[in-house]
């Protein structure tokens, strides 16, 4: 593709570049508006600046993939509600061993969950977990934070679902759940073996110096604190665990004593009656004989009236806390059998959908499907759980989608392709290193996702030139490499972003990660991931 006129080169790259400023430093001090205003300005100055229409605008925002995002981000609202990541985070210290055991855990857990629910739902939810289980045991937290965030990006490389710039290739390049799965599920657990490993070798003499003489005081208040742990969903929407089914419950069974309270009291009036109308007079002539035999000393000795009535309160007391206790155990036991049917149901109901897209169905409409079906199950109003959707992500995709399309519109990503095409060709080593490299590079000034819209078609295009394999090859690379990127430094990733910000605002447990220490870390390891996957991937 020739380049465009110079004026629309010219106005597209400055488009472009407010938008990549924006994009990888949201608070920047000459226009501090974010990510989502900055994605929507440069949608907005391309169409102002006549690089785009604003029909092509519009057709430059790709449904599939908001529907696909959108579907998988309700579907793990529903899975915070029904416990899931709380299950997730007991597993990291059920029967831990000791200090390498517990970052083994992390990397596997924080892998497999990526995979599932998204790399950024992972770090969302176990960034604090992991904090307080780092000061139960006393434990140094920075090899745990960088075992969080760099596992949970190489996870979240083995579906389609994993992260957003895979969503995009899996409905750019139409391949199945199951071939992207096939192709790079080997570089993924690999990868995690490897990465756990560099980050143990590099942290060993910090994770052997573990100190065991602990208060024990201090141990048990943070074991409490580890399993009172409340979880937060994927769009970083902070809500109480205690749901709003066990909240209804707790009501109406707080209602049903009330009422057994005040049926009691009713059964208990009429008696209270009865001893009350006795005449006035007998009751002091009673009282007035009976003081006359007492000393002055001596304590008056109850009535035949008074008597009765203790009689009737001693009786009624049992029976109403039994009353009482039989109620409330009936009705807690009935919402604990629904509370498992519904987590029950949940559950089968997002398995349903990993196999669905497995086989080989439509995953936006799947993803969509499953969203609507946990909405229907729950049986109540959805907006609650609706509104913690991360509609800034999905408007952000599409002023993204736009930016980049008028991009493209420049010729420029086109011409520098073509420079770097003929030393790219996926069927051989040279070829596969250069273009692992140019991905890598991009991915980390321009991001992952800007990068997979600005290479995808053309890598792929270049690549089924050769031959079908060749392109399912390119596309699989694509989505390793864009994602392995993500590790190289503090700012490669909304992942590594997310921990970060999560551990600097923990309530009594902050902590900083900071650039260089991630960077430390981030560049060997990506580099040895990235190659070892490479040689995996089918």
């Amino acid at each position: 593709m020739a380049l465009a006129p110079i004026p629309k080169v010219i106005l597209g790259s400055i488009a472009f570049a407010i938008f990549w400023v924006l994009a990888v430093f949201p608070a920047v001090p000459f226009l501090p508006i974010g990510r989502t205003a900055g994605s929507l300005l440069g949608a907005m100055l391309m169409v102002l600046f006549q690089v785009l229409t604003p029909d092509q605008a519009y057709a430059a925002i790709d449904l599939p993939i908001l529907g696909l995002l959108f579907g998988t981000m309700v579907v793990s609202v529903y899975l915070e509600r029904a416990d899931m990541f709380k299950y997730l985070g007991k597993l990291l210290s059920w029967k831990c061993k000791g200090a390498k055991d517990l970052l083994c855990r992390i990397c596997l857990i924080s892998a497999l969950s990526s995979a599932l629910f998204t790399n950024d739902t992972s770090c969302v939810v176990l960034t604090e977990f992991i904090l307080k289980i780092a000061k139960q045991h006393n434990l140094p937290p920075h090899p745990y934070l960088l075992a969080l965030a760099s596992s949970a990006n190489i996870g979240s490389s083995a579906t389609p679902i994993g992260n957003p710039q895979n969503l995009v290739i899996a409905v750019q390049s139409k391949l199945s759940f199951g071939a992207f799965l096939t192709g790079i599920l080997p570089a993924m657990l690999v990868g995690v073996v490897v990465n756990a490993s560099i980050l143990i070798a590099m942290y060993w003499k910090l994770l052997s110096t573990h100190k065991d003489e602990e208060d024990p005081v201090s141990e048990v208040a943070a074991e409490e604190e580890v399993n009172s742990h409340q979880f937060s969903p994927a769009t970083m929407s902070h809500f109480s665990s205690l749901n709003s089914q066990e909240w209804n419950a707790s009501i109406e069974s707080i209602n049903f004593q009330n009422s057994q309270v005040q049926t009691l009291r009713n059964r208990a009036s009429p008696i209270e009656t009865e001893i009350h109308r006795v005449p006035s007079s007998t009751t002091d002539s009673t009282r007035n004989s009976n003081a006359s035999k007492e000393g002055p000393n001596h304590t008056p000795s109850p009535t035949r009236e008074e008597t009765i009535a203790m009689t009737v309160v001693a009786v009624d007391k049992p029976r109403e806390a039994h009353l009482m206790n039989s109620s409330e155990g009936k009705d807690c036991l009935d919402a604990k059998w629904k509370r498992i049917l519904w987590k029950s149901c949940v559950y089968a109901i997002t398995l349903g959908m990993l196999i669905s897209m497995l086989v080989g169905l439509n995953m936006s409409w799947t993803a969509i499907t499953a969203a609507l079906a946990l909405v229907v199950l729950d049986f109540k109003d959805a907006r609650p759980c609706l509104e913690k959707v991360s509609y800034s992500l999905l408007i952000f995709f599409c002023g993204m989608f736009i930016t980049v399309d008028g991009f493209n519109k420049t010729g420029i990503p086109s011409a520098m392709w073509d420079m770097m095409e003929p030393y790219s060709q996926v069927d051989r080593t040279s070829g596969i290193a250069i273009l692992a490299l140019v991905i890598l590079v991009l991915s980390n000034l321009a991001s992952n996702v800007p990068t997979v819209l600005l290479l995808g078609a053309r890598i792929a295009a270049s690549a089924a030139a050769i031959s079908k394999e060749d392109e399912k090859k390119a596309w699989l690379i694509l989505a390793w490499v864009s994602t392995i990127a993500g590790n190289l430094s503090l700012l490669g990733s909304a992942a590594n972003l997310i921990v970060c910000e999560q551990a600097r605002r923990a309530p009594n447990l902050a902590y900083t990660l900071t650039f260089w220490s991630h960077l430390k870390f981030g560049l060997p390891s990506t580099l040895i991931v990235t190659a070892i996957g490479l040689i995996l991937i089918r």
